[in-house]
């Protein structure tokens, strides 16, 4: 292979190991907040220092690259992204957490799935999604959402016998290291991450919209994670009342985990998803998240110990295959709109799947 044959496959190939890049990027927080929640780390301070640490990275990138973009700052504009710091950074993140404290990282990775599901039938009812009942691809939509949903129920609901795995070579595990794992604190964590999904998708419809009249992406995120810290303080302030303790922070998994998910999942999963969205469209990120829970099922039974159980693989793969139908259909939908979408004619709410709070500027967002 020459020196051209090489350069051709690695452009083609560059989508692809970005896509797996990110997917791993994002697993990696899961872990990593998860470890530092086992800690004994509030989920309302690692919620602030997160998006403090996010709005320092990122002001400095919007500040040079969206200066000749960036319109005029108005009053209604303004309450929507305070509304949108308050949806997401707060509401989904500090609820994806508590849920994950009552479950495990592979069972909030796996819920997050339901998330598609949740944002088309928003979609639906506020007239952003078609839905044609005698087409395949709206039947595949409708369908896919069903069964992402009866997914989720499998995995709250039905915890089979242990998998045993051959890296964790029967060995028993303290009960401390499966904290989380009862009937009743998979309900309780399944809630919680089903009303933070709920609140996620409340902030991609209004983040699509605020992106009409405030189209610099950049300085959009720069200040949903300042408001987002601003509002995340108050809410610890009120939490962690009289407990000055939960703020202190060492050269430990808790500082880790603030700065990476800060950085990483912030900041620059923002510039992969907007340069690979640009080339092979939004479709092909979303194909590729399910990856990131397969990649938290394997490694946090390395690193936290975690007992993997028959119910919640069987709901998994139900959920997967219902999110590639959603998905399946969307494609379809975006192939017959991409010439409308180049006039600026097309209106429909892209439908993503999402993890922690990533933005793209076409109003796409992926979740951590």
């Amino acid at each position: 292979m020459n020196k051209d044959e090489m350069n051709a496959w690695f452009r083609k190939a560059k989508p692809f190991l970005a896509v797996i890049f990110l997917q791993v990027g994002l697993a990696g927080m899961d872990l990593l907040c998860k470890a530092a929640l086992n800690k004994g780390m509030s989920n309302y301070v690692l919620v602030v220092y997160r998006h403090a640490v996010a709005t320092l990275f990122i002001s400095p990138f919007a500040l040079v690259l969206d200066k000749k973009i960036r319109p005029k700052m108005t009053l209604p504009v303004f309450i929507r992204i305070m509304v949108l710091g308050l949806l997401e950074p707060v509401i989904d993140q500090n609820l994806y957490y508590l849920g994950m404290k009552n479950t495990t990282a592979t069972f909030a990775a796996a819920m997050c799935n339901i998330l598609p599901a949740i944002t088309f039938i928003m979609a639906c009812l506020l007239r952003l999604e078609k839905v044609k009942i005698r087409s395949i691809r709206s039947q595949a939509k409708v369908f896919g959402t069903m069964a992402t949903v009866t997914g989720a129920m499998i995995m709250t609901l039905i915890k089979g016998p242990i998998i045993e795995l051959f890296w964790q070579n029967g060995s028993a595990i303290s009960p401390s290291r499966t904290n989380g794992t009862t009937l009743h604190s998979s309900i309780k964590g399944s809630l919680m991450i089903t009303v933070g999904c709920f609140s996620w998708a409340c902030f991609m419809v209004l983040q699509a919209i605020t992106l009409q009249s405030y189209p610099a992406e950049l300085s959009l995120t720069g200040w949903i994670c300042l408001l987002g810290t601003l509002e995340g303080a108050a809410v610890a302030l009120v939490m962690e009342k009289g407990n000055t303790s939960a703020w202190s922070i060492h050269w430990d998994s808790r500082l880790l985990a603030a700065v990476y998910s800060g950085i990483i999942c912030s900041g620059v999963a923002y510039y992969i998803q907007g340069v690979v969205m640009k080339d092979r469209g939004p479709v092909f990120v979303t194909a590729f998240n399910p990856l990131s829970m397969v990649i938290v099922a394997i490694l946090s039974s390395f690193i936290l110990a975690e007992q993997l159980f028959l119910g919640r693989v069987i709901g998994a793969v139900v959920i997967v295959a219902g999110l590639y139908l959603v998905v399946w259909g969307k494609s379809k939908d975006y192939e017959s709109s991409s010439p409308a979408s180049k006039d600026g004619n097309h209106k429909a709410l892209p439908i993503q799947v999402v993890d922690s709070g990533n933005k793209t500027e076409d109003g796409d967002v992926v979740k951590v």
